[in-house]
């Protein structure tokens, strides 16, 4: 009886999910033909009909294509799940869709002949060669949960940082890959189908073989190993499959990676425990969630006369159904806690690579204030040319500094207090959720000035904390992060179909986005930095509390902390650093998950040592990111946030690919 009431809670989601998904089904086919004319338009035994055409090969095919593709992404999302442990782990993760746009956008751009064989070739060609970077940075790690999860999410922001340079500058000829990077089910024939039928079935099948495997994945390393199971090749055949799955869904329709992270979730939150059930209700719910969307997307686009990006949408409906689920999970931490206390005293060696970056620091300030790009090339200015552009120049220094500053503090939290050294700002989506209110404002309103803007993307930003903070009562660390991502990317959905729609603000939009200190004053940046200033400040005074927090609750509690209140004042110190952030300089997504690494990478692990040279480190980043941007591709600028991507990418993926994973 136990089993059975288990598997209630997936299979009422499950019949719920079908039985309003065949409802709208049967209301759009009803619009095509009658009931009696569904056969003959099978047979099309009257080609001169036009319902018949759009019914045989447009309405069905988009419908068997919505349960095949979200059957093949739930899937995937479980295979990384349980092979690395980890509950926010999905295609995503790999870098696969990041890849394959930007394999699209190379492809568009320089070799516009690979369209003639399809777009399926560069796609499938950058989505595997991101996961075989990802795998090739984690394979002496032997495929180690966080060494995948952290090589992924590095190389994924890079491509996308990378896509997002290509869009910026060459915006005539890649605006049209908006609408498919927002995924599209379209169809105008069976072939998609017919492609990913056998592809799906192969995968199930040997899906069903890595059952066993997998459950034993569920398990620690050494005991995994203790009862016969080799690791890496079990990690590594689940991994490939779902990277087969992930990879043929993105060449057929575009980028819909929400069901691969929600599908799991769901399956999870509703009892299904066991691995193989984990695979089997992930599946179909996966395919219940994307034939629910699209068909209320195909009702929506009727109603409105819009083209909404199917992608985009599935993140709108599916995002609040976790995050209602996940107020009723029960917490399960994603890494073991440390089993010691470590000491917050700086060390002398550590005191000595402070001095060193905080130098740094001051000669990059200098430069990038002195030295710049005319027409005649690069230019030392001095004198009274120097006090002319002071007032320029100086101003975006301070910003990219302090925004650095308040990321990397705003990163070190994060890790610290989950254990997890792939959580970032933009994990909390508070981030997104400021992007999201400018977007409201600037595509709802006549007339957004520079005071309105800050007001909107404020308000959008503290509307995301305060929702993930009344979701984490519990103060769980994994849930923060889960519920974070979904608002996240429930947020990120509504920028997409606004910026689908091909209006010219969008534009506007985008390049804030990517974290420009193009507008930024004097004024401006004396607040700023006095912002990062006393936030840094108050931060030094809880390195006690960020020691203990990561022991967990019990021992938290015997040394004489209260871990609930702990982990909220954590959680909200940390968003209000990347709020603060945001509003300066954009919605950075890089710099905070990025400056912690770096300091520990340099031997920073104390409290003391690692806030500081985070902090630091973040600065120094942003304010090299911005002399970047305005210098390299003069007269052209690329906005200090996407310059952070593109210039700490490289440097972090080799650090992974040098040394352990800390």
């Amino acid at each position: 009886m136990g089993e059975v009431a288990r598997r209630a809670g997936p299979a009422t989601l499950t019949a719920s999910l079908l039985a309003a998904a065949a409802a709208l089904s049967w209301w759009r086919a009803a619009e095509y033909l009658s009931l009696g004319a569904w056969l003959d338009a099978l047979s099309m035994r009257n080609v001169t009909d036009t319902s018949q055409m759009l019914f045989a090969y447009s309405f069905l095919p988009r419908l068997v294509v919505s349960l095949l593709c979200g059957a093949a992404l739930g899937l995937a999302g479980a295979l990384c799940q349980l092979s690395l442990r980890n509950p926010i782990a999905s295609p995503t993760t790999l870098g696969i869709e990041a890849g394959a746009s930007l394999a699209l956008s190379v492809a568009m751009l320089w070799a516009p002949w690979l369209f003639s064989f399809g777009r399926v070739w560069p796609a499938l060609a950058g989505g595997a060669l991101a996961a075989a970077g990802v795998l090739a940075l984690s394979w002496r790690r032997g495929l180690a949960p966080i060494s995948v999860i952290l090589a992924g999410l590095v190389t994924g922001l890079f491509c996308a940082a990378f896509a997002a340079m290509l869009t910026l500058f060459k915006t005539e000829y890649l605006a049209g890959l908006f609408i498919w990077g927002s995924g599209s089910l379209s169809q105008q024939g069976w072939t998609a189908a017919a492609k990913l039928a056998p592809v799906l079935v192969a995968a199930a099948l040997a899906a069903g073989m890595l059952a066993r495997p997998l459950a034993l994945l569920g398990l620690d390393d050494a005991k995994a190993r203790s009862l016969g199971l080799s690791v890496a090749t079990a990690r590594l055949a689940a991994l490939s499959l779902a990277v087969v799955l992930s990879v043929n869904v993105v060449s057929a329709v575009g980028v819909i990676g929400f069901v691969s992270l929600a599908a799991p979730v769901l399956a999870r939150a509703l009892g299904a425990r066991r691995a193989q059930h984990q695979l089997a209700w992930s599946t179909v719910l996966g395919a219940g969630l994307l034939w629910l969307v699209d068909q209320a997307v195909q009702l929506a686009d009727a109603l409105s006369g819009l083209s909404l990006p199917t992608g985009a949408v599935t993140a709108l409906l599916g995002a609040p159904l976790l995050v209602v689920l996940l107020m009723r999970q029960r917490s399960v931490p994603l890494v073991p806690p440390p089993a010691v206390v470590e000491k917050a005293l700086l060390t002398s060696a550590t005191r000595g690579r402070l001095i060193v970056l905080a130098l740094l620091v001051v000669i990059l300030l200098a430069l990038s204030t002195t030295v710049g790009r005319d027409g005649d090339g690069w230019h030392l200015s001095l004198g009274q040319e120097l006090d002319r552009l002071v007032a320029l120049r100086l101003p975006r220094a301070i910003a990219a500094l302090a925004a650095g500053v308040m990321l990397g503090l705003a990163g070190c939290l994060l890790q610290r207090l989950t254990g997890n050294p792939m959580a970032g700002p933009e994990v909390l989506g508070v981030s997104a959720g400021a992007a999201f209110g400018l977007a409201i404002a600037l595509f709802s309103l006549p007339a957004v000035g520079p005071g309105l803007q800050l007001l909107a993307a404020s308000i959008g930003a503290f509307a995301a904390l305060a929702a993930i903070l009344a979701l984490d009562r519990k103060a769980s660390p994994d849930r923060a992060l889960i519920a974070g991502i979904a608002f996240g990317a429930m947020f990120d959905a509504v920028i997409n179909v606004l910026m689908a729609g091909g209006d010219p603000r969008a534009m506007l939009l985008l390049n804030w986005m990517m974290g420009s200190t193009y507008a930024v004053d004097a004024t401006a940046a004396l607040v700023s930095i006095a912002a990062a200033l006393l936030l840094f400040g108050g931060l030094l005074l809880t390195a006690r509390m960020l020691t203990i927090l990561p022991l967990g609750r019990g021992m938290s509690s015997a040394l004489g902390l209260n871990p609930t209140h702990s982990h909220i004042l954590t959680l909200a110190l940390s968003a209000l650093l990347a709020a603060a952030a945001t509003l300066i300089v954009g919605p950075l997504s890089f710099v905070g998950l990025m400056a912690p690494h770096l300091a520990r990478r340099l031997g920073m692990r104390q409290v003391l040592a690692e806030l500081v040279g985070a902090a630091i480190l973040g600065g120094l980043v942003m304010v090299a990111a911005d002399w970047f941007g305005r210098t390299i591709v003069f007269p052209r600028q690329i906005p200090a946030g996407l310059a952070a991507s593109l210039i700490g990418g490289p440097c972090l993926i080799w650090l992974l690919a040098r040394r352990p994973s800390s």
